[in-house]
């Protein structure tokens, strides 16, 4: 499993071309023979990059649905739609597909956060707003989401 860790600003150009930040291209060094897999984030106006090992698992978990109930199909074509792979280049840049960088609003400056196996591409003044917006209950949702009793945690 993979463990990406840091936020990087970088920029795009006005083809959607970012050159990945060093310390990231490290991470990601292992990953780059396979591709990456790029889509519309569910909950944010946002971008996940996907390494290719990390989609697979993920389209192992989605066949297991039963594609003869609804709401299951709706969700599978929902999850997948804008769904592209990608590659990073020769020179360190990685080409967004202009549809998903007008579903995430890019416009020139970008974030490239780190979440967990996937990292998050945004615009950054949306990733800022993002940020600002849950700050007031982060506390809450850390105690709700990690807070249990159970969990061999942090802190």
């Amino acid at each position: 499993m993979v463990n990406l860790i840091g936020t990087y600003e970088c920029k795009v150009d006005a083809k959607g071309r970012l050159m990945v930040p060093s310390a990231l291209k490290k991470q990601l060094a292992p990953m780059m023979q396979e591709g990456f897999v790029i889509k519309r984030a569910v909950f944010q106006n946002c971008l996940e990059l996907y390494p290719m090992e990390e989609w697979n698992v993920l389209m192992k978990k989605m066949n297991g649905l039963n594609r003869f109930k609804k709401k299951n199909n709706d969700f599978i074509r929902r999850f997948t739609a804008g769904v592209k792979t990608v590659e990073v280049d020769t020179n360190g840049r990685l080409l967004i597909p202009k549809d998903l960088v007008g579903f995430a609003g890019i416009e020139k400056e970008i974030v490239l956060s780190s979440a967990i196996n996937i990292v998050e591409i945004w615009d950054k003044d949306k990733y800022e707003q993002a940020l600002d917006d849950s700050s007031d209950d982060f506390a809450d949702l850390a105690e709700e989401v990690m807070g249990n009793d159970d969990f061999d945690g942090i802190s």
